[in-house]
């Protein structure tokens, strides 16, 4: 369908971009959990690039009883009952710290991962330690280069400590433009982040050009792959840079167990890299530290329920193939996805959109970029899915 086209002079005027016009307040916002403060626009949108913004609800506070709440990309199946049966298990000494348990954990993701345990680093979801690694790598400032739109948690906390973030588009098939981030390295980027696949647009880089990318490029500065989503594609961990890791090239992964694991509000997330890098990181803080007793415990359980992550695997997939048959039968162009959400244009102002959805009870996000308003929904469950159609019909058509 046809959407509404926005001059970026315009866009920027509406925005204002100013000293007396950029507002700054916490909110539940693009990272999926509280963050730094945003910067907000005259109509109190969250401004990430001059080209990428996030419309935000008018009570930033408030949270609505949802009958879906599709706006955090949470699996609707987990945790696995694996994982239950342990956490449950291990509750009772929750007064103890982890220490021991959480080796154990690390060495099985180690081993999972093929590489040693000194290349692994712990931490209460990956978002954490995409910051952490912000706040550590960007503390005597320098430059982030990433994909504009991207996910924003590490870039936000590598501006508040002050670095700066060079945005580079997406090319026209939604992949990272792999020549053009090259050629924005500079003697000042001290971080290279990619989101893959990419969030809030679902799509992925061809993997052997993204190897090839992360091999050379991890040769002048660390690269940051992170593979939040990848475990949703069939055959998605054959498509990591992984690696690289034994090849001693300086790259970072990020995997957590939010996501397919079903584990978002247990908080367990680990980065893969060089033991140097990590000890850089361990100096000044500590990753392992906030998760739960319980959750380790989850976790390692969650690993070997295989049958649970094949089993979200099919039914994420399922709604999507739903939410694609939905949205073409109203006549939108979606983004094919390889993740637990889908993006697709609207021409409706955005926060109206966010709130007559709200009170149809969906939960969904919504966003402008590359001139378009966009909806991003994810995949719950199938009966949320067809009150999102549902709603969505309503509002949009």
């Amino acid at each position: 369908m046809a959407t509404k086209n926005i001059n970026r002079r315009d866009w920027l005027k509406k925005s204002m971009l100013t000293a007396g016009g950029v507002l700054s307040v916490p909110y539940l916002g693009f990272a999926e959990n509280w963050k730094a403060p945003l910067q907000l626009d005259s109509s109190g949108n969250a401004v990430y690039s001059p080209f990428f913004k996030e419309y935000l609800p008018d009570n930033l506070r408030e949270f609505p009883v949802l009958a879906a709440k599709l706006n955090a990309n949470e699996n609707p199946y987990g945790p696995s009952p694996k994982a239950l049966e342990a956490f449950k298990t291990a509750a009772p000494n929750g007064n103890r710290y982890a220490w021991k348990e959480l080796f154990q954990l690390v060495d099985k993701i180690a081993d999972y991962e093929g590489v040693n345990s000194s290349n692994i680093m712990m931490g209460p979801g990956s978002s954490d330690l995409l910051e952490k690694t912000a706040m550590v790598l960007f503390m005597n400032g320098g430059n982030v280069v990433s994909a504009d739109p991207a996910y924003m948690s590490l870039i936000r906390v590598a501006e508040a400590v002050g670095a700066s973030w060079k945005p580079v588009p997406l090319k026209n098939d939604w992949s990272h433009d792999l020549k053009a981030m090259e050629e924005a390295v500079d003697a000042d980027t001290k971080l290279v982040y990619i989101c893959n696949p990419n969030n809030p647009t679902g799509t992925i880089t061809e993997h052997k050009e993204l190897l090839d990318f992360c091999s050379r490029v991890s040769e002048k500065v660390p690269v940051f792959v992170d593979e939040a989503y990848l475990a949703f594609m069939g055959e998605g961990l054959k498509k990591s840079m992984v690696s690289l890791i034994n090849e001693g090239k300086n790259v970072i992964i990020a995997r957590t167990f939010s996501k397919i694991h079903g584990m978002a509000g247990l908080r367990v997330g680990y980065i893969v890299g060089q033991e140097e890098t990590l000890g850089k990181l361990k100096r000044i803080t500590r990753g392992g530290m906030g998760i739960t007793y319980p959750s380790v415990f989850a976790a390692m359980a969650a690993m070997d329920d295989t049958e649970f992550l094949d089993k979200s695997r099919t039914l994420n997939a399922q709604c999507r193939s739903f939410v694609y048959d939905s949205l073409g039968s109203m006549g939108f162009e979606y983004v094919p996805s390889q993740t637990s959400f889908i993006i697709f244009p609207i021409e409706m102002e955005g926060k109206d959109f966010l709130n007559k959805m709200t009170d149809l009870k969906v939960g969904v996000r919504a966003f402008q970029f590359m001139d378009k308003t966009w909806c991003r929904v994810s995949m719950g469950t199938m009966e949320e899915m067809k009150l999102f159609a549902d709603a969505a019909s309503k509002v949009l058509t």
